[in-house]
């Protein structure tokens, strides 16, 4: 089982982030272009709930569709959910997204648990490229995300 863990602090009220990054939608606004990645669930703007069933496609490598499908596992309003994926390219996946609010923003923990299928070959397959595009998107989204909410201006 492989581990990712990002933390980032976020400029903003709680329940602003929170909505943000509980609409799957936004999801294509912090993923790579390259990617391709579309949610095919027509969902309402509503909150999310556990149980919720979400499609995917995703373009991870040379341009190839997958679909993914993930659930949503775990909610507790304002604070953390889970997505699990239900089916995918990958043997095990579990992201638990966190979010604690402080002075002037929220602190917002992603951890990815997972597993590649195949054995060895996915243990090579982790170690020559699929960790590293791992890490390549959640740098993206950091990026992205400090755009959205760190940047306040500088200008009276």
């Amino acid at each position: 089982m492989y581990h990712l863990h990002r933390e980032q602090f976020l400029q903003g009220d709680l329940e602003s982030i929170w909505k943000f990054f509980s609409s799957p939608h936004n999801l294509e606004k912090i993923t790579p272009k390259e990617m391709s990645f579309v949610v095919k669930t027509k969902l309402a703007d509503e909150p999310i709930y556990v149980n919720l069933e979400i499609d995917y496609i995703v373009r991870p490598l040379l341009g190839i569709p997958l679909k993914w499908k993930t659930v949503i596992t775990h909610v507790d309003p304002l604070t953390s959910f889970v997505d699990f994926q239900k089916k995918g390219p990958y043997k095990f996946w579990e992201h638990t997204h966190t979010f604690t609010a402080t002075d002037g923003g929220v602190w917002m923990t992603d951890h990815v648990k997972y597993e590649l299928p195949f054995g060895i070959l996915g243990k090579i397959a982790h170690a020559l490229f699929v960790k590293r595009k791992l890490q390549n998107i959640f740098n993206y989204r950091y990026r992205i995300l400090e755009d959205k909410f760190n940047q306040k201006s500088t200008q009276l």
